[in-house]
């Protein structure tokens, strides 16, 4: 059975991420989507590498459980879903930790190194979503600094993977948005069919 896996990247359960989220997972029973949540905080996982973690990396492996873990929820998901901050311009670190340990190289893991490059093996996640928050405006984002989250995150660590389709949503601006700005994103991103 396909299913959405979300992972969820902030450590404030009261934070603008948190009532995203039960918009997801609201969204997700409405139309009887089966999903999984890994909340990286709430989990406790550790983002960093060590000696030995590295020495395992060309082998596939790891001697964290959750990370082999999370892997096997990436390889039977159909789609995902991130729900993250942006902080400086890009992903937290927690996030980024979570894609430096998670994905493994080797035959049938997250990916293969060729010749070429990266060839992706996370081909059976037809869609993501990246629904993010900033304090700077999307506008700053996408045309002042660079536009990380979709030049560097979406189309290169994302596409390399094997996740070709993805959509990305922020709500900019969040320090100084109104409570009516807040409840019109929520709504469009319960209208989203994720599936």
């Amino acid at each position: 059975m396909s299913r959405t896996l979300i992972i969820y990247c902030h450590p404030y359960d009261k934070s603008f991420n948190h009532a995203i989220l039960n918009v997801v997972t609201a969204n997700l029973d409405s139309h009887k989507a089966p999903w999984k949540l890994i909340d990286l905080y709430q989990e406790h996982f550790n983002p960093t590498y060590d000696v030995e973690e590295l020495r395992l990396f060309h082998q596939g492996k790891s001697h964290d459980p959750r990370a082999l873990e999370y892997l096997k929820d990436l390889k039977t998901a159909s789609s995902i879903i991130f729900i993250t901050p942006i902080w400086w311009n890009g992903i937290p670190g927690m996030l980024k930790g979570f894609i430096d340990k998670v994905m493994k190289e080797g035959e049938g893991l997250s990916h293969t190194i060729t010749k070429t490059g990266v060839k992706g093996e996370l081909g059976n996640i037809k869609h993501a979503y990246v629904l993010t928050t900033s304090t700077s405006p999307t506008l700053y984002l996408r045309f002042l600094s660079g536009n990380g989250i979709k030049r560097l995150f979406i189309h290169q660590t994302l596409r390399q993977l094997g996740i070709k389709h993805c959509k990305w949503c922020n709500f900019g601006g969040i320090s100084s948005s109104t409570p009516l700005k807040r409840m019109n994103y929520l709504k469009k991103i319960q209208e989203i069919n994720f599936n």
